[in-house]
């Protein structure tokens, strides 16, 4: 490498680290006040709705509606107040377990409350339109859990994929959105990897944080009809993983002991808005699906360490016999970029989003018929 070469490497590698202190400096002066965020819808037992929402100046509007006025829009926008879109409430229901798979099958996973990198992926890819509304026609979109924490626009995703779910449907296409084990954590309380906004919220209206994502909400009550696997097709996506102590319970699709679908049972919103602790004493049974061997903690799929048994490889092909798919999609543990296991059997599609989006690395997967494709910020970036 020749002197200039050297010079110009030694600048870039200065000016990423400059960017870099900027970004963190700037994410910690966030961390210190309110930001745009919500809108909250809250039912409360008279009747009435209580709509919740912080501006862009850090003022907290809460206005309580006898009746919700007809037409009734959120205005919707990311803790910045970029992004706008509007959402008009529409009726909730359970998806499916098992589905017919698209033309084309957009997977990505763990969007931790980054908007503008959701928006970036899903516009690049067609996905949506510059009005960030869905332009996938009758194709699918499937997330793989993991929307609460570590970002500042979690409710704001919520109500992008709650949107995007009733348009999809409108065009014939569909909208999956997966339990992670991150909306548990939040919906027990557990906030320890969410930004000090959203507690500093809470705390100026007198209530816990879980609370406006409660059983009474509009986002509580879609986060209930969530999935915690689903097959599509030939694919089964989990956030974590199926573990062989899974499989010896003998769980099929969708019965379970005690006469109640598997992922009823884990989106079930008496056990879905526990505490933790409320969890394990609910049932051993819960206590397990709640747990590192269940399907939203468990990564021995991906890892191969002693402390997550790993699944070995006629196990795996056990698993995918019973569930009948050829293919296990997953999120939770975190790869430099997309990543195949056992021979492409497994595929793990979590990535440091926003590293990633400054490197130009895969971010989600796109099943298109037969063929399978890493894709990026800038569209297909190669043959899985």
């Amino acid at each position: 490498m020749n002197r200039n070469n050297k010079f110009l490497l030694v600048m870039m590698m200065v000016m990423l680290t400059m960017f870099s202190i900027t970004i963190s400096a700037k994410e910690h002066a966030d961390d210190k006040k309110l930001s745009c965020d919500g809108p909250y819808v809250v039912y409360q037992t008279d009747g009435s709705v209580r709509v919740i929402s912080v501006t862009e100046n850090g003022e907290v509007k809460d206005t309580v509606y006898a009746v919700l006025p007809k037409d009734f829009t959120l205005h919707v926008a990311d803790h910045e107040g970029k992004y706008p879109f509007s959402v008009r409430l529409h009726p909730i229901a359970r998806q499916p377990w098992k589905q017919s798979q698209a033309r084309k099958t957009f997977v990505m996973s763990d969007p931790h409350g980054r908007l503008n990198l959701v928006v970036s992926l899903l516009k690049a890819n067609g996905v949506i339109d510059s009005q960030l509304r869905w332009a996938y026609g009758d194709n699918q979109l499937v997330v793989i859990g993991d929307i609460f924490d570590r970002g500042y626009d979690v409710p704001q995703i919520f109500w992008l994929f709650y949107k995007l779910e009733a348009e999809a449907a409108e065009c014939g296409g569909r909208v999956s959105v997966l339990l992670g084990n991150h909306e548990p954590m939040e919906l027990a309380g557990d906030m320890r990897y969410a930004k000090p906004k959203y507690k500093m919220l809470a705390d100026t209206l007198g209530i816990s944080y879980r609370h406006l994502f409660g059983s009474n909400t509009e986002l509580g009550r879609w986060l209930a009809t969530r999935n915690a696997m689903q097959v599509i097709g030939r694919n089964l996506f989990v956030h974590a993983g199926i573990s062989k102590e899974f499989y010896d319970r003998n769980l099929s699709i969708p019965v379970v002991p005690f006469g109640m679908g598997l992922f009823l049972f884990l989106r079930l919103p008496s056990v879905l808005f526990m505490k933790s602790k409320q969890r394990k004493a609910h049932s051993e049974f819960c206590k397990f699906l709640y747990g590192n061997r269940g399907p939203i903690w468990y990564r021995g799929l991906v890892l191969k360490t002693k402390k997550w048994s790993p699944l070995a490889n006629d196990s795996l092909d056990m698993v995918l016999q019973r569930y009948d798919v050829d293919r296990i999609y997953v999120g939770h543990t975190i790869f430099k970029d997309i990543k195949r296991f056992y021979k492409g059997k497994v595929i793990a599609v979590n990535v440091d989003n926003l590293d990633n989006y400054n490197h130009q690395r895969g971010r989600a997967v796109l099943m298109d018929e037969d063929k399978v494709y890493v894709v990026c910020d800038k569209g297909i970036k190669r043959k899985l």
